[in-house]
């Protein structure tokens, strides 16, 4: 009788170490995967940051610290890195309050929410090339439909008006314009994502708590602060953590609308890393300026995923 159950063990330990084995057998190629897209350009980079590479040779000599000395003193690169946190800042602030506004008004019942839904969502499924290309074409200097539309509301080329007297504003041609333009394109990009995670954060929402909050008298503002936010804040910091990523990361906007200028004063780490190791040839130290994207981000994404998990708990 005492055999019974020794078969029965050794079978159960057969099959756990079979599904072990199986579930390792699925997982490898995702595995694989994901260390050859990111963990050789990583030690790569690494490698490089430390010597003198360039794109005209295969040559390396090992020169330690002296590519991130060089970067301490340079005034394009400390430009670039404030610019990439200030561009990264104001777009996930406008970010998560604008869509904070959008899903609070989305969750509501209404006609033709499906069609809002859908435009809402546009900019986010339109390829980024193509979309920022079409907003180049709004900021140009001299056709720009919002300057056009600035004139006929007189707050842009006449004495007096709120915007100059200038018939255009140049977008993209002095440094603080270009920095809210790129913002704008920005925000106007990652809102709809923003959004969406947001939403699906209020639908989560027992609505049990918001009837029992408005039987009890509370106010919208208080409904919000008390016990909308605070049920939301673990998608709420999903959402927080993937704007900031896609801004921290983000090359193409910057690229397509101002190439850094005018006169590097738009360069994030990302552009100045690609025009000085690509289109400069110093590849050792292009890798040294995309070297200072990843503690960064590694930081920001543990605190943030910490965060939500003593949240959760």
């Amino acid at each position: 009788m005492a055999a019974v159950p020794a078969e029965e063990h050794a079978t159960a330990k057969r099959l756990l170490v079979s599904d072990r084995l199986l579930a390792a057998a699925l997982i490898a190629p995702a595995i694989i995967y994901i260390v050859a897209l990111m963990g050789v350009p990583l030690v790569l980079s690494i490698y490089y940051s430390f010597s003198d590479v360039t794109t005209g040779g295969t040559a390396a000599t090992f020169v330690g610290l002296a590519n991130f000395r060089a970067l301490v003193g340079d005034p394009t690169f400390l430009r670039a890195l404030s610019n990439t946190f200030l561009i990264s800042g104001a777009t996930l602030v406008i970010t998560m309050v604008l869509g904070t506004i959008q899903a609070e008004l989305l969750i509501r019942p209404f006609r033709g929410k499906w069609i809002v839904r859908f435009l809402i969502l546009l900019p986010w499924t339109a390829p980024v090339s193509l979309s920022v290309i079409g907003w180049l074409w709004m900021f140009d200097s001299i056709y720009s439909p919002i300057d056009w539309f600035l004139r006929r509301v007189g707050l842009l080329g006449h004495p007096g008006a709120l915007l100059g007297a200038a018939t255009n504003l140049y977008w993209l041609g002095s440094a603080g314009l270009a920095m809210a333009s790129i913002i704008l394109v920005n925000v106007w990009r990652i809102l709809p994502l923003g959004t969406v995670i947001i939403l699906a954060g209020l639908n989560s929402i027992p609505p049990e708590l918001e009837e029992q909050a408005r039987i009890d008298r509370a106010g919208y503002f208080r409904r919000l602060f008390q016990v909308t936010l605070p049920m939301t804040m673990p998608i709420f910091g999903i959402a927080v953590l993937f704007t900031f990523v896609f801004t921290f990361t983000d090359m193409v906007t910057i690229y397509i609308l101002t190439r850094g200028g005018p006169a590097n004063s738009t360069h994030v780490l990302t552009t100045l890393a690609f025009f000085t190791g690509v289109q400069g040839g110093s590849l050792g130290q292009g890798a040294a300026i995309a070297l200072f994207l990843f503690p960064v981000l590694a930081a920001v994404s543990a605190v943030i995923l910490i965060l939500i998990r003593r949240r959760e708990a």
